[in-house]
């Protein structure tokens, strides 16, 4: 059985090196694709089922709470377990298609498919082969992914990750830059399909009014989203990226009214929260959130509490669906402490998602406490496409997970693992 353990390698949206290198890389130890945190890991061969105090359940699947139906916003799911954002670097010319369209019809049990970091701007490319939703042809591919979705009975919604700082100019089309609230660079290297690895670029610091554009960049790609057919939209407001880059002092050294104080920093992204409420409804809209993160040179500050309380009481009146909230520590990264998962809990109406390197008995002891209400897996949905049948059904999950592989364009390590098949009874 696979289990994500504490020291499992970070599915981090970073892109597709040679064969060469990703295991080179491996074996010393470090991220294959950001080089940034050495990351050490192992995998447990323990089942998620066969633990003392949870094997009076397993015959009673049917009253565990994740498999019950429940609505997020205006979406109704056809359980409580959500699939995690996973960059797979796939998108050719960063559209999306036939192949992501497969790739998700796959995995349609889950109760609801949150997309890979989609950039809503050329300027959010970062990462090579990241899809995009800002241009016709990416939300006519996109149609093929909500389409296959939907024929299989599930729900899905987009992602919009803007990479911001994080990224290399040569994985930008023309005419595109990397931006940031301010002009300070992201420690680490990126991959480049061209270059392979590079440093971090500097970022443009964003003026006043491409603060505005920007902004308007995010409604806009929600509205694409909703076009191609998308059940909502979730903004990507954690891993360092541009929205948590407004966030940190460390990033966001800005003295008009997008920084200095902690209300100041939320600004930014409270207003692209407000925007897409108004223009796709508050019921289809989401944020992912990561206090206590340090991805992509995120240093913690004194204010972490009081932003992401105040983040929370804010999101709450604007009337978003959910609040999508990641803790890395089953990756080695600092623990969110459970008393800034409370406050958010008390604080924001709305749906609580929670992730982070859940298994079955866990997951269902955070629903029945009230601490959130749905739980979103990731790697394990890489190589058990059929995640929520083998849980529902006690089945065992696969081990084959094939690493060197997350990122490379092909088809290979993407759409080929197979569901469970149980052995033909051979009694007479």
């Amino acid at each position: 059985m696979f289990q994500v353990t504490p020291k499992s390698p970070l599915l981090s949206p970073a892109c597709g090196a040679a064969q060469a290198k990703k295991k080179k890389a491996k074996c010393r130890g470090y991220h294959p694709f950001v080089k940034m945190i050495p990351i050490t890991f192992i995998s447990l061969q323990q089942s998620y089922f066969y633990q003392n105090k949870f094997k009076h359940a397993i015959n009673k699947m049917e009253t565990l709470k994740i498999f019950a139906p429940t609505t997020v916003g205006a979406i109704e799911v056809k359980n409580r377990i959500a699939m995690s954002p996973m960059t797979r670097c796939r998108a050719i010319g960063n559209i999306p298609g036939d192949l992501q369209a497969k790739y998700y019809a796959q995995r349609a049990d889950a109760g609801l498919i949150i997309t890979e970091g989609t950039s809503p701007s050329p300027n959010g490319l970062g990462y090579a082969r990241i899809p995009g939703i800002f241009s016709e042809a990416q939300v006519e591919g996109w149609k093929k992914v909500t389409d296959a979705v939907h024929a299989k009975g599930g729900k899905i919604v987009i992602q919009l990750m803007h990479s911001g700082r994080i990224g290399h100019p040569a994985n930008l089309p023309e005419g595109a830059q990397l931006v940031g609230p301010s002009a300070v660079k992201a420690a680490g290297q990126m991959w480049t399909d061209s270059l392979q690895m590079q440093d971090m670029g500097m970022p443009h610091a964003l003026t006043a009014n491409e603060v505005q554009s920007t902004k308007q960049e995010f409604i806009t790609a929600a509205k694409n989203a909703i076009e191609a057919g998308f059940d909502g939209v979730e903004l990507h407001g954690a891993n360092g990226y541009l929205l948590e880059q407004f966030l940190s002092p460390f990033s966001n050294v800005r003295t008009d009214e997008y920084g200095g104080s902690v209300e100041n920093r939320a600004r930014f992204v409270l207003e692209v929260a407000a925007g897409l409420a108004e223009a796709i409804g508050g019921d289809r809209t989401g944020i992912r959130l990561s206090p206590y993160g340090v991805a992509s040179d995120m240093p913690h500050y004194p204010e972490i509490d009081a932003t992401y309380t105040y983040l929370a009481q804010q999101l709450s009146n604007i009337g978003i669906a959910y609040i999508h909230l990641v803790d890395h520590s089953a990756l080695g990264a600092p623990a969110v402490p459970l008393a800034i998962k409370q406050t958010i809990r008390r604080e924001f109406k709305g749906t609580l998602i929670l992730a982070g390197g859940y298994d079955l008995q866990r997951a269902e002891a955070d629903l029945e406490s009230g601490l959130g209400d749905l739980i979103a897996f990731g790697r394990p949905f890489i190589n058990n496409p059929d995640l929520v049948n083998r849980l529902e059904n006690n089945h065992p999950l696969s081990q084959d997970l094939k690493m060197d592989l997350f990122y490379s364009a092909a088809e290979e390590g993407y759409c080929d693992y197979p569901v469970y098949e149980e052995a033909p009874n051979l009694a007479i």
